[in-house]
């Protein structure tokens, strides 16, 4: 609920200051399955993991910090699938995007910033996916595909 509020407050602030963002978003695949979350807080779509960049950190360290605080896994090996520019909420910035395969797909999900987290196959995605997903998935796959040949 603490998390409901405080987003409700920042895309009142986000709306009046039209702050820019950079943020990370994660594809996590398990074989042929890419873990989708829905969070607390904001749209209830399914999204890829991620969230935003601090001040004076790497995109690739966010990425690591966001899983380990979302899903309770530690990554160190990112691959980069690059930048995109995008529009959330009235924020205007940059998603930068990775993939990984994690060690164990067992999750520690956290409740209090994550409602949902499952796998899904890349060709049965939910149809109430958030606005950026297929495309960064796509990206993943087209990447991963091109490391095959």
């Amino acid at each position: 609920m603490a998390f409901r509020l405080a987003y409700t407050i920042l895309r009142a602030s986000w709306f009046l200051h039209r702050p820019r963002f950079n943020g990370v978003k994660c594809v996590l695949t398990d074989q042929d399955r890419v873990l989708l979350v829905r969070h607390s807080y904001g749209p209830r779509q399914w999204e890829l993991p991620g969230g935003g960049i601090k001040r004076h950190e790497l995109p690739s360290g966010a990425a690591r910090r966001e899983m380990r605080e979302e899903l309770g896994i530690d990554i160190d090996d990112w691959m980069a699938l690059g930048e995109m520019p995008a529009s959330i909420h009235g924020r205007d910035g940059t998603l930068h995007c990775f993939a990984a395969t994690p060690s164990a797909t067992r999750i520690a999900a956290d409740r209090g910033e994550l409602a949902a987290a499952a796998w899904f196959a890349p060709t049965a995605l939910p149809s109430d996916l958030g606005p950026y997903v297929a495309s960064i998935i796509a990206r993943a796959l087209a990447t991963a595909g091109g490391d095959e040949g």
